[in-house]
């Protein structure tokens, strides 16, 4: 009897999974059962249609889908993710269903309406190295799809994935800046020299140390921020250029500067190779470059000496100031972990609990690491800002290793806001005002300390500072969290502008957050009142708990009438007392 005779096709293979599906269904198996099918029907499957796909299988959180196109794969990719946000919004972000996506092109076996081979192993493998709400991609797809999408790859190296015997080279997705906060006219610039530091490329064969060059390049970023008269821009904005290629100049009106710093990092056994240049951001000239061939150990030193020719290139324009002092040198095995736990804690919710471990490790390894003690306040921090359930113990432990940080290093600025956070609801708003001033007075370019300031200042009844503070906060941060048009509303709420209020808290970042609470309330005090109690019915649905007694109580406004300025106007929206 013949053998029957084995298909083969070439296709582009989708594999998609939930990120964090065995928590989402501890939780409420029901709830996510039932959010899992309308996701499928509402944006799946008509996504899929439009892109001419075919969904061989679904298995429980994940999913399988053949294209005959790699174009048509990674559009109905990006798609996908824009979706899973969208129909995300009206529900708390703890209850999200976020993917992982990975995409190969490749040959597969066809069973009937099934896929086999390697082609279809390997997506699924790129897709366990997404990121939450990200997507992967072999270097086939990547030479495919080419220019033929708006779209930006960030080379992730070769990897060794489970069950594939050669490695494989694997590009993530960057899709193109769509900040609010990038117009047709550039920002002008401070009136004081201004700089963006870029995220290092990494240049080492070993895809891992791609975290030790991103943790350069925010060393460089924090030592910048505390010489004075230097306007430094913050990471999360710099780095939404990560694994472009832009031109200077671009990032120069973008951003609002004069000046920026791009580099590379090469880490092989013992040593470690940065090269850095200084290039005007007005004409694209190189102002000044450097190579530094040092033993790893010496990292730090490396850093300061290019701190100290930068300032030295921008002399003329900076007034006579002193250097940041020399760092203390932590033990490299310590900093290794605390540049993934810091890269990390600014991430997604899910990825701020991974990076706890990782900090904790890398102070047990150097007791002493000032950094690692404040990101690890840090991250308790923003995971309490975040609205997770950080119960009193833990916002002990936030509290006590900030104080740890700053003893260690008085001039850490994440240490002082961390602490002062902590005391601004513990109710102690004037030792939570001297922490701040201690970090804007060593680091005046800390967008987060300047953002939370505002919060401090709505507490303490000065709305129109608050507001300033969040203004200087976007000037440092021009692709901001949206937790910044959250603060900026409640700040313009606090200062009775509510016209301002509600339009900011329409951005589309603050759909789907608690944000809308304020704006509800926005609405009813402009005696829209139709508007806000359709607001307040949707927050409602996302919150079923909240009440406005019991938010109250954990507000720490120093005048009564301040606080029930914020209560009548939930109460006008009808929320429930």
């Amino acid at each position: 009897m013949a053998k029957e005779r084995v298909q083969r096709r070439l296709a582009a293979i989708l594999a998609a999974d939930v990120v964090g599906y065995s928590r989402l269904m501890e939780q409420d198996e029901a709830g996510t059962l039932a959010v899992l099918k309308d996701r499928r029907k509402s944006v799946l499957e008509p996504l899929v249609a439009e892109h001419q796909g075919r969904i061989v299988k679904v298995m429980g959180d994940g999913v399988l889908v053949e294209f005959a196109s790699a174009v048509n794969a990674v559009s109905c990719a990006i798609d996908l993710q824009k979706g899973m946000v969208a129909a995300g919004n009206a529900i708390p972000e703890e209850r999200q269903v976020a993917l992982r996506i990975g995409i190969n092109l490749g040959d597969v076996i066809v069973e009937g309406d099934d896929l086999y081979g390697d082609g279809v192993n390997l997506a699924a493998r790129l897709q366990e190295l997404a990121e939450p709400g990200g997507i992967c991609v072999s270097a086939k797809v990547r030479e495919e799809v080419g220019r033929k999408i708006d779209i930006g790859f960030a080379d992730f190296g070769e990897q060794q994935l489970k069950n594939i015997t050669a490695p494989v080279r694997v590009y993530r997705l960057r899709p193109p800046l769509s900040s609010p906060a990038v117009t047709s006219q550039p920002l002008p610039l401070p009136d004081k020299p201004s700089i963006a530091v870029l995220p290092f490329t990494n240049m080492s064969s070993d895809p891992e140390q791609e975290f030790f060059a991103d943790g350069i390049s925010e060393d460089l970023i924090t030592a910048l921020s505390k010489v004075p008269g230097l306007f430094v821009i913050a990471r999360h904005s710099t780095f939404a250029y990560k694994g472009k290629s832009i031109d200077v100049r671009q990032v120069g009106r973008e951003l609002g500067v004069g000046h920026v710093i791009e580099g590379s990092v090469r880490r092989a056994a013992k040593r470690v190779r940065v090269t850095v240049q200084l290039v005007d951001a007005a004409s694209g000239a190189h102002v000044w470059a450097d190579r530094f061939d040092r033993e790893l150990e010496d990292i730090f030193a490396v850093q300061d000496e290019v701190v100290g020719k930068i300032v030295n290139a921008l002399s003329v324009a900076l007034p006579a100031s002193h250097l940041p002092f020399k760092r203390r040198a932590p033990k490299i095995e310590a900093y290794d972990l605390f540049v993934r736990g810091r890269v990390l804690t600014v991430q997604t919710i899910e990825a701020t609990k991974l990076a706890r471990p990782l900090l904790e490790r890398a102070i047990e390894l150097d007791p002493e690491f000032a950094e690692a003690h404040a990101w690890l306040a840090m991250n308790l921090t923003f995971q309490w800002i975040d609205g997770q359930q950080i119960d009193e113990r833990e916002r002990i432990i936030a509290a006590a290793q900030a104080e740890r940080a700053v003893s260690l290093d008085p001039s850490n600025a994440d240490g002082h806001f961390a602490l002062g956070y902590a005391f601004i609801y513990k109710g102690n708003l004037s030792a939570g005002r001297e922490q701040f001033e201690l970090a804007l007075k060593t680091n005046p370019n800390h967008a987060d300390a300047w953002l939370y300031l505002a919060d401090l200042e709505v507490f303490d009844g000065h709305p129109v500072d608050a507001v300033r503070a969040v203004e200087r906060a976007f000037q440092l941060d021009p692709f901001p969290h949206p937790t910044f048009y959250w603060l900026m509303g409640f700040a313009l709420y606090a200062a009775r502008r509510y016209e301002e209020a509600v339009r900011t808290l329409e951005h589309e970042s603050c759909r789907g957050t608690g944000s809308q609470r304020i704006r509800a309330a926005a609405l009813a005090q402009l005696t829209r009142l139709d508007e806000a109690r359709d607001v307040a019915r949707v927050f409602m649905d996302a919150y079923p708990n909240f009440t406005v007694s019991t938010w109250a109580k954990t507000q720490p406004f120093r005048n009564p009438r301040d606080l029930q300025h914020f209560i009548d106007g939930y109460i006008k929206a009808g929320f429930p007392e």
